[in-house]
């Protein structure tokens, strides 16, 4: 069944879906009514269509400035760079940042043949320097992995003297955890990145 499989093979190429899933993926619209597989094809459709990046901060939006660029409310010295703009609900989750952000759209990745070229880096730069209203602070929110770190690293020396300061999200010991569970990485970010009480 050529249908089927060009269904199974589609859905593969998502994210985090392996060959299982996405046989599952592709029974469910089987079974599926005409309508919601219609409507399935039209949400992707729109959102294709519809949505675009924010010209100032490179997070999705479907009019102009995102929702949070266009907010006069935000404290527009404080830029939080992320790598993608998943990481921006997780951090609006919290509800304990107001500033505004930057999506960088990758981390820089010389295995992957990624540098800073490829990534939002050199319009972050122009932000910071033709921005009406001083940068305070820069805070990098990428992954705590190796290109995170190359790429938050890369950051902090480009953004040096540009702005009043750049920082690092912290990370080590989840709240309610236990130390003897954690591991050596972990436990030595956490330790680097203490904070006087």
């Amino acid at each position: 069944m050529k249908s089927l499989d060009r269904l199974i093979r589609a859905f593969k190429r998502l994210p985090g879906v392996g060959p299982r899933q996405a046989e599952r993926f592709a029974a469910y619209f089987l079974r599926a009514s005409q309508g919601e597989a219609e409507e399935f094809v039209n949400a992707l459709l729109a959102v294709k269509q519809d949505v675009k990046l924010c010209p100032v901060c490179f997070s999705y939006s479907e009019s102009g400035l995102c929702p949070i660029c266009a907010d006069k409310d935000r404290d527009h010295g404080l830029i939080c760079v992320v790598e993608d703009p998943q990481d921006i609900e997780a951090l609006e989750k919290t509800g304990a940042y107001k500033g505004l952000y930057h999506v960088l759209h990758g981390a820089i990745s010389p295995l992957e043949g990624r540098g800073a070229e490829q990534v939002k880096v050199r319009e972050l730069l122009a932000r910071v320097q033709n921005s009406t209203d001083p940068v305070r602070e820069v805070i990098i929110a990428t992954d705590p992995d190796s290109e995170g770190e190359t790429t938050a690293l890369y950051l902090a020396d480009l953004l040096r003297g540009l702005v009043g300061q750049v920082t690092r999200i912290g990370y080590g010991v989840p709240l309610g955890g236990d130390i003897d569970y954690m591991d050596e990485l972990t436990l030595g970010y956490s330790l680097k990145g203490r904070t006087k009480l």
